[in-house]
């Protein structure tokens, strides 16, 4: 399992299935400052990068429920986090697909941390000013995602874990369409079945609470046919 997650979105996302690399890793990150997060499988990641919104990943791409590669891809539906694939592969064909796929850079096994820093410092100075954990408001309706807490007309709102989960990840992905594939892979995991009338009950309920009028949204649309998208 992942370590506790830290209390802001600047940390380096380690996945890795072989426990003692993601050892190695997190502690040389942390000895220059980092915060980290750890994965061990695609699923574990996909979620940290849904809610915990890191600022960048460090992949491997051999994982036990899936491949890295396919991972970027599926990332790449929703957001433009940084990725350092870190493989033992080394042929340029090879680089040049997982380029393509969406990763950002390429770091060979073995490789020195000097190395692998300056890589990271490249890929995380593109990055713009954070502002996805900054209070979202309008109108009578705010979000605080970094502490928890919904208001409405100066009303605190209690949003079950899923329904946070869920309007945390809207509104980090405000103005995309999110798919009904990605929403039920982020809330319930690759080997969901089934979910679709989980995900639309959890979005109604959701409504309910936000919207001033919940058959008349305001911010969170149905793409019919298609998924969700907060305005």
């Amino acid at each position: 399992m992942y370590n506790s997650y830290p209390s802001k979105s600047d940390s380096i996302l380690i996945v890795d299935d072989d426990t003692r690399i993601r050892k190695i890793l997190r502690i040389a990150l942390e000895a220059k400052g980092y915060l980290t997060l750890e994965a061990a499988s695609k699923k574990e990641a996909i979620e940290l990068i849904a809610l915990q919104s890191p600022k960048l990943v460090l992949l491997d791409l051999q994982l036990p429920d899936g491949s890295g590669e396919d991972l970027i891809k599926e990332v790449r539906q929703w957001t433009e986090i940084p990725v350092i694939v870190l493989s033992v592969i080394n042929q340029d064909e090879d680089k040049i697909r997982l380029l393509d796929s969406g990763a950002d850079d390429y770091v060979t096994k073995p490789f020195s941390m000097g190395e692998l820093l300056a890589r990271m410092r490249t890929a995380l100075r593109r990055i713009p000013d954070e502002e996805s954990q900054l209070p979202w408001q309008d109108g009578n309706l705010k979000v605080d995602i970094a502490n928890h807490q919904i208001m409405k007309n100066d009303n605190v709102i209690r949003l079950t874990p899923t329904e946070f989960q869920l309007l945390a990840f809207f509104i980090k992905n405000s103005g995309k369409i999110l798919t009904y594939e990605i929403l039920i892979k982020v809330i319930w995991g690759d080997n969901a079945q089934n979910e679709m009338n989980s995900l639309r009950v959890h979005v109604a309920q959701l409504r309910k609470k936000i919207e001033n009028n919940p058959s008349e949204p305001e911010w969170l649309f149905t793409e019919p046919g298609i998924g969700y998208r907060w305005i």
